[in-house]
């Protein structure tokens, strides 16, 4: 048989792979533009909104990842996004000015991510960093103090007020470094302080340059009401994390899934309203992880651990909205094949992005 007219082989589980991860990349976006009129929305995203799909990539090139700056700006741009947040790390002149330049091209806003410093060493890797983050232009930085759940990382109540002095203490380290350049450090709430708590924070810190990135979802964890803590929360805000919860009934307390924007039961305009009206310059980034819902232990004696003092009636409140508004399904990635995974990643972040222009104003 001629070379010509030989049967091409089958192509590989591999080659579908790239095909359909790229073919999903494309149909995301130009879902999203056609939904939006090829109008760029005002919202950005957090680069954790991509996890999936940086994972897969580097799966197939270790040197390409979506995370890098350039590139995930000009992905952010393709899905008709208007801005990001991302970690930059410390760059150099000529790397600064291709950011801030693709940045202005794109007509995108830039918030960075970053680590405090862990100690007084450590002070001038955070240095580096901030420069950066203000020679590129960026809106807010965005950090946390305490990485974890503190129903999971924490065994004891001592164990926790150490790390909360400890992120008390790196705090007031970093803020002569931002307050030096202008940079504004925007603390997340991350399942870690309960609002009283974090609130005290920011008073004790004391500092225009050290506030708050707000994420709508985080602090329901902690069986804070919801709206109560954007509410506390949204004087102290430079930037935020816009999400949408599902919730159900688990044995020991409840799941926690995050879902696309307008499919959980938050009232989001709300919540955007809320924070609109303290800050009406204030910069919103979606941040939607596509997981299995996340298990809430809050009948597991474990969990009060660290929460001793929590007011019955705020378990009781937390019961209820989850049992009035159970979702009758959650949903779950991690049995979905490869492909399938990143594909619902991006169709996540396509429905967020409609609801977010048609209900929100973004």
């Amino acid at each position: 048989m001629s070379e010509a007219r030989r049967s091409p082989l089958p192509p590989s589980r591999r080659q579908v792979l790239v095909a359909t991860v790229t073919g999903a990349a494309a149909l995301a976006a130009g879902n999203t533009r056609a939904a939006a009129g090829d109008k760029r929305s005002t919202l950005g995203a957090v680069v954790y909104c991509c996890g999936i799909r940086r994972g897969q990539e580097l799966r197939r090139d270790p040197k390409s990842d979506l995370f890098e700056p350039l590139r995930f700006l000009r992905h952010c741009r393709d899905l008709g996004l208007g801005g990001a947040q991302l970690s930059l790390g410390a760059l150099d002149k000529d790397r600064v000015k291709a950011v801030r330049e693709a940045a202005e091209r794109h007509e995108l806003f830039l918030d960075g991510i970053v680590t405090p410093p862990r100690d007084a060493a450590d002070v001038a890797r955070f240095e580096a960093e901030i420069e950066t983050a203000a020679a590129v232009g960026a809106l807010a930085v965005r950090t946390v103090v305490m990485p974890g759940r503190r129903y999971e990382q924490f065994k004891s109540l001592q164990e926790f007020r150490d790390a909360a002095a400890q992120a008390e203490r790196v705090l007031r380290l970093a803020k002569p470094v931002v307050e030096r350049h202008k940079v504004r450090l925007a603390v997340e709430n991350h399942k870690d302080q309960r609002l009283d708590e974090r609130v005290a924070l920011c008073k004790r810190l004391d500092s225009e340059y050290i506030g708050a990135c707000v994420d709508t979802g985080n602090n329901l964890a902690l069986l804070d009401d919801p709206y109560a803590a954007v509410e506390a929360l949204a004087p102290f805000a430079f930037t935020v994390h816009l999400k949408d919860h599902a919730v159900r009934e688990a044995e020991d307390g409840f799941f926690l899934g995050e879902v696309p924007l307008g499919e959980g039961f938050f009232d989001l305009p709300r919540m955007v309203g809320i924070l609109r009206k303290a800050k009406p310059k204030l910069r919103f980034n979606l941040e939607l992880i596509t997981r299995d819902p996340l298990r809430v232990p809050c009948l597991a004696e474990g969990y009060w651990a660290t929460l001793p003092t929590v007011p019955p009636t705020d378990l009781a409140r937390t019961l209820r909205l989850v049992r009035a508004n159970a979702a009758k399904e959650l949903p779950t990635v991690a049995a979905l094949d490869a492909a399938r995974q990143v594909q619902r990643e991006d169709e996540n972040i396509a429905r967020s992005l409609t609801y977010a222009r048609e209900r929100l104003g973004f």
